[in-house]
């Protein structure tokens, strides 16, 4: 780890509240498609065009393998989504969808290819248009999600698409060494990117706890530093494939010279340390290093550099390069005097020494090589890639002494903050504003991220959609598209259609808090589920510090059963600030009293069903918590409503309840405490 709701449903009647405006316009100063990404340019024609039985699709132009299973993907997709079987009859009936392809792209994807198209749809045809595959596959997902449910049947508006994406570098990094990920969740996820227009898997398969591809030429890597979970060459190149079809390149991470205890235990004379080496079970940053000193060890990574060059065909090869804490080389005499000699002044110093070599060994295997901040020192090649974990400032540095770079450290995912975060964060942020024109052109986009600390396959899915789909939007549309309230809308609406790409978060909490309860329908556990939320940042990691977490303790608590955010909550808060502010209408007191009085009443049922399960017990104070704020805050409505005063002594002591309150509690934050303080403070004193 670089340290640096329930689900949003899907809310169908706001497909119809999203309308075009009809002329010309960039897409931010329209009222959006329903739609993310947004596109760069959107005209509105009249009419709309009908999706029946009746569809045909043909390709034009330039066409190859990729393209034809690209079609029948879109109408397996679009066949869940309608439920007309349009994946057999589509491709016979008389094409009114015609796809134009100039010419291929490159046979291994590259940086910055182009990705435009243009989407026509009329009310009795569509066309899409691009240079090569890789824009045909982008119109594609923008079509199926423009299609809506209307009274006539299904349909797509009538709209004329000029798109391309902002940043070429736009990416998904899932951490696959601290949980192991099977292939086919790997899969799932890139199904997802490619919906979202995503273009590129950052696999971080070594770290610590776990080395998890196939050497052949180096077997105890997986042999003994992977309990067995490990992806064979075959199934690495299957995964390739899958992300090459769907225009996603795949970037390896193998972290070094730190963050290397896995390789350590079949290969122990590449270490810095005496050993012996055991996996780590542990999380956290480990003292194993390399040795930097050893000609040795860089026999080993010339050969393995070049296996692996050689079965991930993409241009970048990403080498880690962080954290190292410098531990191993401090007690290693050896080291000590190689720094010496060679007048390394500290273990920076060495660390770049081992950096510069292992470039030219990326090189020479016609790799560009990808690290982390610390890669990054005066004498770095300018073709190095730094991804930062810093953050913009760093980020801005590396853009002003000439490398490339991107962004990654605001996009963690497992970090549960709110999605607005990570909406609003930008890669050409405040510290673009010290750069010139060709600086701010180095900087190449980002990459969400997802480290699996606390995360397996099972939950995995649930951290990550729907909200990468916001990140998406910051990398793909317009810088000026920010309007967080039309993100929250849209992505209401992306959740449901994800959920035909096999990506349903809200069915995976379920299942989980039903093994919680032991109730095949916790209705009264659900509620509760609906209104908490895990603490942000890294709060998790400072209120289970006297929790000996392992990569084998069970996640099955409340804490990693619930999503990041809590949708239920922020449209509470939303209804209560429509309140405090004096614009409520008499459908939105109703509806903030319907949800206080079932919060309030929730506790009777619910506890006890609480104590009836190991894994619940430690929510009985939250769910009596959750009652007593819910009580709070009917009262405040009641005192609002009929205009009453209370006195100050009163209020300020269910401030100091609600502040309490709002503190976490089995590591799960009340997020509605903050609203219900909202509405009492609202309240008139005597």
């Amino acid at each position: 780890m670089k340290f640096s709701s329930a689900r949003p449903g899907c809310f169908l009647f706001l497909a119809c509240c999203f309308l075009i405006l009809p002329h010309e316009s960039r897409a931010q100063t329209q009222t959006p498609l329903p739609i993310m990404p947004l596109p760069a340019h959107v005209v509105q024609g009249q009419g709309q065009f009908m999706v029946d039985g009746k569809f045909g699709i043909a390709l034009q132009g330039y066409t190859e393998p990729r393209l034809t299973r690209a079609r029948q993907r879109f109408l397996d997709t679009l066949s869940r989504e309608t439920g007309i079987p349009l994946w057999h009859t589509a491709q016979f009936n008389q094409p009114d969808f015609t796809i134009q392809t100039t010419g291929p792209s490159d046979p291994v994807q590259q940086l910055g290819e182009d990705e435009s198209y243009r989407l026509e749809v009329t009310p009795t045809q569509v066309k899409l248009t691009a240079a090569n595959p890789l824009g045909v596959l982008h119109g594609l997902q923008t079509f199926l999600q423009l299609v809506r449910t209307t009274p006539q049947g299904f349909s797509v508006p009538a709209v004329n698409i000029d798109d391309q994406p902002r940043f070429p570098w736009r990416g998904l990094m899932i951490d696959v060494s601290r949980h192991f990920i099977p292939v086919p969740v790997i899969e799932h996820d890139l199904d997802g990117m490619e919906a979202v227009k995503l273009n590129v898997f950052h696999w971080h398969i070594s770290d610590d706890q776990g080395f998890r591809a196939e050497s052949k030429k180096f077997p105890l890597l997986q042999d003994k530093g992977s309990d067995g979970f490990y992806y064979t060459q075959d199934q690495i190149r299957e995964v390739i494939d899958y992300a090459h079809d769907r225009g996603i390149r795949v970037v390896p991470e193998f972290d070094m010279p730190c963050h290397t205890t896995s390789w350590f235990v079949g290969y122990p004379q590449l270490a810095s340390g005496p050993g012996p080496y055991q996996i780590a079970r542990h999380m956290g940053v480990h003292s194993a290093a390399m040795d930097p000193t050893k000609d040795s060890t860089y026999k080993f990574l010339n050969s393995f550099i070049g296996e692996m060059a050689a079965l991930f065909p993409d241009q970048y090869f990403h080498i880690g390069g962080d954290e190292c804490n410098g531990k191993e080389w401090n007690a290693n005499p050896q080291i000590q005097s190689f720094m010496h000699a060679h007048g390394l002044a500290n273990n920076a110093a060495l660390q770049a020494y081992f950096t510069a070599r292992v470039q030219k060994l990326v090189a020479k295997h016609h790799k560009i090589m990808e690290g982390w901040d610390e890669v990054l020192q005066p004498e770095t090649p300018k073709d190095v890639v730094i991804q930062s974990w810093r953050g913009l400032a760093s980020l801005a540095q590396a853009a002003r002494q000439g490398n490339r770079g991107m962004l990654s450290t605001p996009y963690y995912l497992n970090l549960d903050f709110p999605t607005s975060h990570y909406y609003l964060a930008d890669p050409l942020g405040d510290q673009a504003a010290t750069l010139n024109p060709e600086q701010a052109a180095r900087i190449l986009g980002g990459e969400a991220a997802m480290w699996s600390e606390y995360v397996t396959p099972e939950t995995i899915n649930s951290q990550i959609w729907p909200y990468l789909a916001a990140v998406a939007e910051r990398f793909w549309s317009p810088q000026q598209v920010r309007d967080v309230d039309s993100m929250y809308q849209r992505l209401a609406l992306v959740s449901w259609k994800l959920e035909n790409y096999g990506l349903n978060s809200g069915a995976d909490v379920d299942v989980m808090l039903q093994r919680m309860s032991g109730d095949p329908d916790p209705v009264s556990l659900k509620v509760l589920a609906s209104v908490v939320a895990p603490p942000s940042g890294y709060m998790r990691y400072r209120l289970e510090g006297g929790r000996s977490y392992t990569v084998f303790t069970p996640r099955n608590r409340m804490i990693d059963t619930v999503p990041p955010e809590s949708e239920t909550a922020r449209k509470f808060h939303d209804l209560v600030q429509q309140i405090v502010a004096g614009q409520a209408t008499p459908q939105q007191w109703q509806q903030a009293r319907q949800w206080l009085t079932l919060w309030r009443d929730n506790d009777a049922q619910l506890q006890p069903l609480l104590v009836q399960s190991e894994l619940t017990k430690e929510l009985v104070p939250v769910s009596h918590d959750l009652n007593q704020v819910a009580a709070m805050g009917l009262q405040a409505l009641d005192d609002l409503q009929n205009s009453r005063t209370v006195s100050a002594e009163d209020r300020q002591h269910n401030i100091e309840l609600l502040k309490s309150a709002e503190q976490p509690q089995a590591v799960l934050l009340d997020m509605i405490a903050p609203s219900v303080e909202l509405l009492v403070q609202a309240t008139r004193t005597e």
